[in-house]
């Protein structure tokens, strides 16, 4: 059983807490994520900042344009994680981010050191599934699975087939649009989890949208986790602690 697997296993919801890598600067980032982390984060997906992050709403985009700046590159943010693992052995550890990035900085050397970090899997937003096979030999190699992402207008037929090769868990995107807080989740949201639950071998977790403890507890309702990203992003450290605790204590 890996980390993945024993979080899900042994927590009623699962909480995924998204944080800019590397905003406001590094040093801060990392205690950010320590703050998260201590508060009852059970996943964290770091992401790794883009100039054009073209799935990501107003804050997560300021968040990356604010790390750039201030030097936060893909080599730092990976030797930070390895950081944070060293600390933190049980909780999740996901790489959230844009394909070009990774194929930059080359796609051996970065899925080789996810593996020497221990990271639980990867997310890149921007890369079709029928293009997933080109990191196919890698993932396999490094034994990282690449979360699957499942979008608002998927019909069973596909959500069959997307989640027929998931791994880790399944993101579930609640909303049509970019990343971003939201006054209220669709209405239909909740018979499109029970559905995806139903067909998807492994978890699924419900993202976008979910800007506080009342949408968290409603998201979690119909699924095996919930995950946070422009609420906690926008947060100063002083307050993303406390928020991150009631999150936790609505699930």
């Amino acid at each position: 059983m890996n980390r993945l697997q024993k979080i899900f296993s042994k927590n009623k919801k699962v909480l995924i807490i998204f944080d800019s890598g590397g905003a406001p600067n590094m040093e801060e980032s990392e205690k950010r994520l320590e703050n998260i982390i201590e508060n009852g984060a059970d996943i964290v997906e770091l992401g790794i900042p883009f100039s054009d992050p073209v799935a990501d709403g107003p804050v997560i985009q300021a968040a990356s344009q604010q790390a750039i700046a201030n030097g936060a590159t893909l080599e730092k943010i990976l030797e930070m994680a390895l950081r944070i693992r060293k600390r933190h052995t049980e909780t999740g550890l996901i790489i959230f981010g844009y394909y070009n990035i990774f194929l930059q900085y080359g796609l051996e050397k970065f899925f080789s050191r996810l593996a020497e970090i221990s990271i639980d899997g990867v997310l890149i937003v921007d890369l079709p599934f029928e293009e997933r096979k080109e990191l196919q030999p890698f993932t396999e190699k490094y034994h990282i699975p690449q979360i699957t992402l499942i979008g608002p207008s998927t019909d069973l037929d596909r959500a069959r087939v997307l989640t027929a090769q998931a791994e880790g868990f399944v993101y579930c995107i609640n909303a049509r649009g970019v990343t971003g807080l939201r006054k209220e989740l669709p209405a239909e949201l909740g018979e499109r989890l029970k559905t995806l639950r139903s067909v998807s071998p492994v978890p699924v977790a419900a993202g976008f949208g979910i800007s506080d403890p009342e949408s968290a507890a409603a998201a979690a309702e119909h699924a095996d986790g919930i995950i946070v990203g422009s609420a906690a992003v926008k947060l100063p450290l002083p307050e993303l602690g406390v928020f991150i605790r009631q999150l936790k204590n609505k699930l």
